[in-house]
């Protein structure tokens, strides 16, 4: 019987991970004031295919909307994301 994979948010690294055995997922951010720019999303090839990508932007984005700030989508990954998902365009930065 296999768990669901657990986001969780490394501060001291600013990333979400997700620990699956030996490999880890990650989606990286920066701070700059009010704006969290997210810039790099990657799943090692062994983890692909799960939707751990997805989860850890779901999970980034919930944090930045949480705190009120601003998102920039650097990586491609975050901004196709949010293209695809309407609920999370509002955070987008101007």
């Amino acid at each position: 019987m296999s768990s669901e994979p657990v986001v969780l948010h490394n501060p001291t690294e600013r990333r979400y991970e997700i620990r699956v055995g030996g490999a880890v997922a990650v989606a990286d951010y920066e701070l700059e004031g009010d704006r969290m720019i997210f810039t790099h999303t990657l799943v090692p090839i062994a983890l692909r295919g799960q939707g751990l990508a997805e989860k850890l932007v779901r999970a980034g984005l919930a944090d930045a909307r949480a705190q009120n700030r601003r998102v920039v989508p650097q990586c491609s990954y975050v901004a196709k994301f949010i293209e695809r998902h309407a609920e999370y365009r509002d955070l987008l930065a101007d």
